[in-house]
């Protein structure tokens, strides 16, 4: 039985090679959102609750 986790990947300077290479590897089974933090419109309010739901955060 595979476990479904939703990741969030919170890009701190816009996408990169190797974030863009694990958040495709990890979006084969899980669910997968994606903050980008460079682009200027962003609430930090819906952020901080996606920090909470979801069951694993990588800032890169």
């Amino acid at each position: 039985m595979q476990l479904w986790r939703k990741i969030l990947h919170i890009l701190n300077d816009g996408p990169a090679k190797l974030s863009g290479q694990i958040i495709e590897t990890q979006s084969k089974g899980n669910t997968i959102k994606i903050i980008d933090l460079s682009k200027k419109e962003l609430s930090y309010e819906s952020l901080v609750d996606d920090i909470f739901s979801y069951d694993k955060v990588i800032s890169w």
